[in-house]
């Protein structure tokens, strides 16, 4: 079933049970999903991996918002991008814990050869690619500096 079958039928019963969190997250998605088809090169079936890239991009907006709403004291609006953040997250594969990650980073630095930070692009290319919709790429690029000084 593709994100977007998926998300149709989310969305149906979200408007059931008159869930207006869902409903909003669950439009933004679909949102994102027609934009993608519509956009240059874009074609009527959406690639895993886009699929992924634009949760993820969904994801980030959310934390971004939710971050600028905690310091300005706006509860009443980061409520919202919590309640939407917890649903569009539900759409992405199971996140890494840290201790995977940085098990996993380690043996990439090892395959990779790195030894200082100055190959921190080096891992962080691998790292990127293999980890893909499994982890935030600020939680990589953080491990693996704390790995790599």
């Amino acid at each position: 079933m593709t994100l977007e079958q998926r998300v149709m039928d989310e969305l149906k019963n979200a408007m059931r049970a008159k869930d207006e969190a869902a409903l909003r997250s669950l439009r933004a998605i679909k949102a994102a999903i027609l934009i993608e088809k519509t956009s240059e090169g874009g074609g009527d079936v959406i690639s895993e991996a886009t699929e992924i890239k634009m949760l993820q991009k969904l994801v980030k907006q959310r934390r971004d918002s939710l971050e600028i709403f905690e310091k300005n004291n706006r509860e009443d609006m980061a409520v919202k991008e919590r309640e939407e953040l917890a649903i569009i997250e539900k759409f992405l594969p199971k996140q890494m814990s840290a201790e995977e990650l940085q098990t996993e980073i380690k043996a990439i630095i090892e395959q990779v050869g790195a030894k200082t930070i100055a190959d921190l692009g080096k891992v962080m290319g691998v790292a990127s690619k293999q980890f893909a919709g499994k982890a935030d790429g600020k939680a990589i690029s953080e491990t693996v500096k704390q790995l790599l000084a």
